[in-house]
């Protein structure tokens, strides 16, 4: 490991949130394909100033073997014999699959070089995102406090309930909060507290359970919905810009401060809750 983990672990807490868990998700099915059984031929590195240094480990990792891609919160894992590349977007970062001849823009940073003559290219303008080698994913700084993930199982209104008890916090930022569910972005905040009638400030220990059971209910269908809408642009990761279209989904609150309640036409209000734009109707949520 040439990282020091608790610099990684403080500087990240300080991050971007875009883009949001269903961008990364869609990410993982449109390259996963080119990617999963396949070998690695070469690795290009053409600039290490991402967020951290990309990890040196990588000039090395010729001839490896992807045994799988997958996702963990908004983090990328492709899965080596000896190790695990760690990929994040950070605020601008996008991954998408290019022809060996495709031209080479300014901003693409790092190229994988696949056996079936495929590109994995990733491009960064802000260079927020990062590219780690680590031995252990799991046991990783990065991994160790995260929440479960939003469309399994064990994130169900018993577990969310429990989490509660005792929180003064406002359950936006609750819900929004790695340690309690990971992949809660703003958008999906606003909207699914919007769904569940509930106000953004009100404390987390203050909501009962029937309205937890709805609230984790609209968590799970807002990115569902997210990530079939980006389902529907996987051909773009193809030689397109590798970013997908979830946000053609119809946004109930998000975005649409002083405009009319599509429930009860009440003009939606907008405040600023942890720095964030939080958008809720006075008269439908409570």
């Amino acid at each position: 490991m040439t990282h020091d983990h608790h610099k990684i672990h403080r500087t990240y807490k300080k991050g971007g949130t875009l883009p949001e868990l269903p961008e990364v998700e869609t990410t993982r099915r449109g390259i996963q394909p080119y990617v999963e059984h396949k070998q690695i031929r070469a690795i290009t590195i053409r600039d290490r100033r991402l967020r951290w240094p990309v990890s040196d480990e990588l000039s090395t990792l010729s001839m490896a073997q992807v045994h799988k891609l997958e996702r963990r919160a908004k983090y990328l894992i492709l899965h080596l014999p000896k190790g695990y590349i760690i990929i994040h977007l950070g605020m601008s970062g996008s991954l998408r699959v290019v022809d060996a001849s495709a031209p080479v823009g300014k901003h693409d940073h790092i190229d994988l070089q696949m056996s079936n003559g495929k590109i994995i290219r990733y491009n960064d303008p802000r260079r927020f995102g990062s590219v780690l080698w680590v031995d252990d994913w799991k046991t990783h700084p990065l991994f160790s406090k995260l929440g479960p993930e939003p469309l399994e199982s064990t994130f169900d209104a018993e577990y969310l309930h429990e989490q509660a008890k005792g929180k003064t916090t406002n359950i936006k930022q609750f819900i929004m909060d790695n340690k309690n569910v990971v992949g809660v972005g703003n958008i999906y905040a606003n909207e699914a507290l919007f769904l569940s009638g509930i106000h953004p400030k009100r404390p987390a220990s203050n909501i009962s359970k029937k309205r937890i059971v709805q609230l984790v209910s609209h968590i799970k269908q807002t990115l569902t919905t997210a990530i079939t809408q980006g389902g529907t642009t996987l051909k773009d990761f193809v030689g397109g810009d590798g970013k997908p279209g979830y946000f053609q989904q119809q946004l109930k609150v998000y975005g649409r401060g002083g405009q009319p309640c599509t429930q009860c036409n009440t003009s939606l209000k907008e405040i600023k809750l942890g720095q964030r734009s939080t958008v809720y109707c006075p008269k439908c949520q409570h």
